[in-house]
């Protein structure tokens, strides 16, 4: 089994190698220009890294669309590591960290393939949301949080 830590990216070399590993797993094999895995609005973000020794192999972004929604975004684990629980682990601090902000639900969309990992989390599909490149199918998945305790 795989020896991970997950963290915020804290310093530039963390937030470096962080957006590299997005734009290598959710960009570049569609040919598009490193760079294109940064938006606009990353300050107003929470990120998660995962990493074993100096290698990112995990990462996720939580943005915050409303007070009571949150969306994940971004979610991308190295193929080599992924079914060892890292973005299970990952999406719970996600959950977790959306719950400390008072939000209830936890929107997302989803690549096709990775429809019954979320739903084994507890995401439901709500329906078709968008087409990436042409060719990759997207759906729009959501999770309400449990209220948190008195």
């Amino acid at each position: 089994m795989l020896s991970f830590e997950i963290k915020s990216p804290e310093t530039d070399e963390e937030f470096k190698r962080y957006y590299h590993l997005r734009w290598l797993l959710l960009r570049a094999p569609w040919g598009q220009a490193e760079g294109s895995e940064v938006d606009d609005i990353e300050s107003d973000c929470f990120h998660l890294m995962a990493h074993s020794d100096d290698d990112v192999i995990a990462v996720a972004r939580l943005q915050f669309n409303t007070a009571k929604q949150a969306q994940i975004r971004y979610m991308a684990v190295k193929p080599a590591c992924q079914r060892q629980g890292i973005g299970r682990q990952i999406i719970r601090r996600m959950e977790h960290e959306a719950s400390s902000h008072a939000v209830d639900t936890i929107i997302l969309d989803a690549r096709e393939n990775a429809v019954p990992f979320y739903q084994a989390l507890g995401y439901r599909v709500t329906g078709k949301s968008y087409l990436l490149f042409d060719e990759i199918q997207h759906y729009r998945m959501e999770k309400k949080l449990p209220a948190p305790p008195l």
